[in-house]
């Protein structure tokens, strides 16, 4: 069985690259990084492929000229197309048994190899585009702003989903975005992330004299934030903090003037290195975002014994239980996150059972090894169906 990848830059994709390697399936993986910046995945250069030209001039506009969306826009969209033509050029016409191509790649790639028999896999680390746009431009407005996205990337991604062969996710909230929009059950496969444990593990205990959450992410509307910094002013404790790692989105400055910032220090980006540390003095790790496919901080955090308070729609219910290791609540709610910040708060006893609980679940989680390992159920039981 022979795997071909398509990724716009890194993403999950080189992780499952060097499990499908591993296991003597990958044919190679396509990406619009520049070959410099792969060579630290580790894989052998003959099986990384790259068409990064438009790639990096997007990338280039996005961090230094945020303002110009309209070239970021023409620029993605450019690449989306370029990247499939180039790609459907570099895929030889047999000896692929399958095409995993990120979400909003290989449209003309993944039909020419359905073609000679084939699958092709559209796999999309969040929500359905459409669903997703919807969410967001819904908060946007709520807070008198104007989401910006690009619809032909969705009608694109649209007309891939109806395409490809089978659509793979990291969790059930992504899962019932697809259903909810019309997607037939049986075509969406939810794949969860893997964690690498190794690196998080307790090396402090958290403070007993003072109460200390965390956010560890973008700074952006996306992850809720003004409903994190709402409910944390709530939060009755005479000695608290909160800590927020991660850069801050442009579209957050002026909103982040007229919220509650009391006990708040923003840390900026942290190496990954750091966060062990974070994660492991904390009492409690705060993720009320509105749109995620799943979270990897949340495991994150569990394996350094923090628990977890997310929202529905962060792909928590496939890392833990409700009111076991962390909290679970909806979107948008403060009443609900001040509620479960305060009893974490109140009872010492409680964030002590969810910090043993979260060490124990996580030693259950699936790290990259167990990733492959779906993703090998997965393709064997479509090209199986496909050769019958």
């Amino acid at each position: 069985m022979q795997i071909a990848q398509a990724v716009f830059g890194v993403f999950h994709h080189f992780e499952l690259a060097r499990e499908l390697h591993r296991r003597g399936h990958l044919h190679g993986i396509y990406s619009t990084w520049p070959q410099s910046r792969l060579q630290r995945e580790g894989l052998p250069q003959d099986k990384v492929h790259t068409f990064p030209y438009l790639h990096v001039a997007e990338y280039a506009v996005h961090r230094f000229l945020p303002s110009w969306h309209w070239l970021s826009d023409e620029l993605g969209y450019a690449n989306a197309l370029a990247f499939d033509q180039w790609l459907d050029r570099q895929l030889p016409t047999s000896g692929i048994d399958a095409l995993i191509a990120i979400a909003g790649a290989g449209l003309t790639t993944g039909r020419h190899l359905q073609q000679r028999g084939g699958i092709f896999i559209c796999d999309r680390g969040s929500t359905h585009a459409r669903y997703a746009a919807n969410l967001l431009t819904d908060e946007y407005q709520r807070w008198g702003l104007s989401y910006q996205v690009d619809h032909r990337d969705t009608i694109r991604e649209e007309e891939i989903y109806l395409a490809c062969d089978a659509i793979s996710v990291p969790s059930s909230f992504s899962a019932r975005s697809f259903i909810e929009s019309g997607i037939s059950a049986d075509k969406v496969h939810v794949l969860p992330y893997g964690v690498l444990l190794e690196r998080f593990s307790p090396v402090h205990e958290p403070p007993t004299d003072r109460f200390e959450a965390i956010f560890v992410g973008q700074v952006s509307l996306r992850k809720g934030i003004p409903y994190l910094l709402q409910a944390f002013a709530r939060l009755k404790h005479s000695n608290k903090r909160l800590r927020i790692a991660g850069a801050i989105a442009p579209e957050m400055k002026p909103i982040l003037e007229k919220l509650p910032q009391e006990n708040v220090e923003f840390l900026g980006i942290l190496p990954q290195a750091q966060l062990p540390a974070l994660m492991s003095s904390s009492h409690l790790l705060v993720l009320p975002s509105i749109e995620e496919g799943l979270a990897l901080v949340q495991g994150q955090a569990m394996a350094c014994g923090c628990p977890v308070l997310a929202s529905f729609n962060t792909g928590a219910e496939d890392l833990f239980s409700d009111g076991v290791e962390g909290f679970i609540v909806p979107v948008r709610d403060v009443d609900a996150l001040v509620q479960r910040m305060q009893q974490l708060a109140d009872e010492p006893e409680l964030q002590a059972r969810m910090r043993q609980a979260s060490l124990a679940r996580v030693q259950h989680l699936g790290g990259w090894r167990h990733y492959g390992d779906l993703w090998e159920s997965l393709l064997q039981r479509l090209t199986a169906g496909r050769a019958r």
